[in-house]
Order: C-alpha cells, then sequence, then structure tokens
C-alpha cells in the first residue's frame, strides 16, 4: 500500500476513533451516587449492603435464624423455613447428597426479595405475607443412620413447632428441605403428620420408592431396611400418607415384575410415567396430579433424577428419558392452588455435576417454585383449626 494511502487510511481510522471517544468524567456530577475514586471517608462506605456477594450463604440470600436454638429463634418468627439435610448414607448407587444443601444455596444467589419478580405471574415470593428464613443444617452424624435420621426427626419437630410470624394465616410455619438423599423425607413427613395429618403425596422422582424392606436393603438387617428406595413404603406403614398420592416421572427398573408395583399401589400410589408427558403435555400430568391429590393436604417431594440427567447429572441414581428442567417448572406452575404443607428437593449430589452447575442450577429453581406455591397458598394447621372451634 502507498505511503499516502497509509495516511489517508490512518486519519480516518483517527477520525472515528475521536468522533466514538467517551471518557468518565474527573469533575463530580449531579448524581449523589457518582463518587469520585479514591479519597473515601469511612463514612461514606457501606459494607452491609448493596451485594450478593456477603454474609452466609442462605437460600435466596433470606436471613438465617438458628432455628433449632431456644435463643436464636427468640425474637425471629417465621412462616417458612428453608432446612438442610445433610445425609446420603441411605443411597444405593453414588453418594454425595450431604453436600446438596451447600450446593443449592450457593445457586440461588442470583435469587432475593429485590430480585424476585416473575416475569410469568408479577409477583415476588420474598415480598409477600409470609416471613421466610433459612434455618441451616440440622448437624447430622456421619456414622449411625439410625442415630442421624433421630437427629433429623427431631429437628423438623424443632422447626415446625415454634409461633409462626403472621399467626393471621397460620400459627404453624411449614418447612422447605434441602436433601440430602431421600430418605431424609421420612423425617419431613413425620412432622408434618403432626400438625396436618395425613398428606397425599406428590413424588416426583424417577423410581417408585416404595419398595418393601425385605426387597430392597432389609434382607440384611432392619437397619439396611430404611434407605431412599423403602421410606415411602415405611410412610404407609406408620400411616402418615393417605391413599390419594401420585408418583410423577417415573421410568427407572422395578426389582419384580408385577410384586413392586402391586405394593405400590397398596401404598396409595398412581403413577405418570415419564414418557406420559408426549400424550398428555406439562397442562395434562399437572391437571391429573390435582384431579388425584385435591381436597386434603399435600406434600411435594422432588428428586431432583426426575430430570433427565443431561439437565441434572449430579445425583445417585441417573436415569436416561427424563424431563427437561422447563417442563418441571411448568408442572409445578399448574399445581397452584393445592394446600402445600411442606416440601422438599433431594438427592442432589453436587460432585457430578458439570463445571456449570447445571443441577444445583435447576434445584435451587425448584426450590424457588415450591415457596411460590406455598406462598401462594396459606393452610390452616389442625391447632390452627382446634382454636377456632
Amino acid at each position: 500500500m502507498r505511503p499516502e494511502a497509509l495516511q489517508l487510511l490512518g486519519a480516518t481510522l483517527l477520525g472515528v476513533s475521536q468522533a466514538r471517544e467517551w471518557q468518565f468524567s474527573h469533575v463530580l456530577g449531579s448524581s449523589a451516587a457518582q463518587k469520585p475514586l479514591g479519597g473515601l471517608a469511612d463514612d461514606d462506605v457501606d459494607i452491609l449492603y448493596g451485594s450478593q456477594f456477603n454474609g452466609l450463604t442462605t437460600y435466596a440470600r433470606v436471613p438465617y435464624v438458628n432455628c433449632l436454638s431456644d435463643d436464636g429463634a427468640e425474637g425471629n418468627k417465621y412462616d417458612i423455613a428453608v432446612l438442610g439435610a445433610p445425609f446420603d448414607t441411605g443411597v444405593t448407587a453414588r453418594p454425595g447428597a450431604r453436600y446438596g444443601p451447600q450446593g443449592i444455596r450457593a445457586s440461588s444467589q442470583r435469587k432475593s426479595a429485590d430480585a424476585g419478580w416473575s416475569v410469568y405471574t408479577g409477583k415476588n415470593a420474598l415480598k409477600s405475607w409470609a416471613t421466610v428464613v433459612d434455618c441451616g443444617d440440622v448437624p447430622l452424624t456421619v456414622l449411625d443412620n439410625n442415630y442421624a435420621l433421630a437427629q433429623l426427626t427431631k429437628g423438623h419437630k424443632i422447626v415446625s413447632g415454634r409461633k409462626a410470624a403472621n399467626e393471621s394465616y397460620s400459627t404453624t410455619p411449614r418447612i422447605i428441605a434441602l436433601g440430602g438423599d431421600h430418605t431424609t423425607t421420612l423425617p419431613a413427613l413425620r412432622s408434618v403428620y403432626q400438625h396436618w395429618g395425613q398428606v397425599s403425596v406428590i413424588h416426583f422422582d424417577s423410581h417408585i420408592d416404595t419398595w418393601r424392606p425385605s426387597v430392597l436393603g432389609g434382607g440384611i438387617s432392619d437397619y439396611a431396611g430404611l434407605n431412599h428406595g423403602t421410606f415411602l413404603h415405611i410412610a404407609h406403614e406408620e400411616g402418615l400418607i393417605r391413599n390419594s398420592s401420585i408418583h410423577a416421572g417415573i421410568r427407572g427398573p422395578v426389582m419384580r415384575p408385577k410384586g413392586d408395583l402391586r405394593n405400590d399401589e397398596r401404598c396409595g400410589f398412581e403413577r405418570l410415567t415419564a414418557r406420559d408427558i408426549d400424550r398428555f403435555g406439562t397442562a395434562g400430568i399437572a391437571s391429573r396430579i390435582r384431579d388425584r391429590v385435591s381436597g386434603g393436604p399435600v406434600y411435594i417431594s422432588v428428586d431432583i433424577d426426575v430430570l433427565d440427567p443431561a439437565f441434572a447429572p449430579a445425583t445417585g441414581t441417573p436415569e436416561p428419558g427424563g424431563w427437561t428442567t422447563r417442563e418441571l417448572l411448568a408442572i409445578l406452575d399448574g399445581l397452584t392452588g393445592l394446600d402445600v404443607v411442606g416440601a422438599d428437593v433431594v438427592e442432589v449430589a453436587p460432585a457430578y455435576d458439570t463445571r456449570g452447575e447445571t443441577t444445583t442450577l435447576a434445584a435451587a429453581e425448584v426450590v424457588w417454585s415450591l415457596l411460590e406455591l406455598m406462598i401462594e397458598t396459606p393452610v390452616k394447621s389442625l391447632a390452627d383449626r382446634a382454636s377456632s372451634q
């Protein structure tokens, strides 16, 4: 290229650069929020608010309350509590769900009271009638399942046994539990039974989890018979659940071709398989769930393996052929109006997740959907009804 052409090109580029050049002003403008760099006095610096990267990591940055301690809970009433259950020694496949509560909380940090408005409903679960807190995790021993589950049962009892913040809706707070393997749902069901009586369970899972203990684990000992595949059978035997419960997303194999499904029905469950969504769509799945459980208190348990491993690889027993995250969230939205008295998201094992934290992000969003359902429909407990008579 000729020197004259290079000079012309340089001049042209320089002109463009100069025409578009923009610099930060060094003069304090009219905005009170604009501060010059450096030279700030301590009184002008706020270290309490204004960032999601501060303080303890709680679910959706809600306040932390030590709900297990009388001193910690004093003066800190709540209507809905997030409670971690770091337990994973009831699994038959990959462990790791004891880290699930931490992973779900970490992936929920994009949510908060100031950034929680839904583009679908225009509502914000953290700006409503309900006070929502994170109670942290129940301290669970890692060497004795019986003792650990007794600890978790007591934790649920204490957290749900305190007086709610807004007693005009209910005097009994509700719990959303973060698992932990699916065994942790049994203590939760024992707790809700004390406050609401028998419940219909909406069980999102790829497996039925109603196996007899003698079939899955119990052939060795009673200790082994309580696990993440038998807890619903045991809940039925204890009289905790109604015969109007339902599975959704089932696709995992059974151990006996007929006996397992007969026992499943005896435990009060109908089944919607993963492939039923191809026939009915998300709205049809939600409608069938509603028809099955309407008319009484409901407990929703979400095993993250209801999702296809493409969307939730970080779980103990992944099964190909599951639902997408969007499909599950749409189905949950379709359950608005049900009397949800408790819920959980379980079997999240972050060690197997992608670098993008696909599974924990999905789990955190599912928890948010469950929170929305519970806030949308307050439910009177047995104590509420007794006091009104």
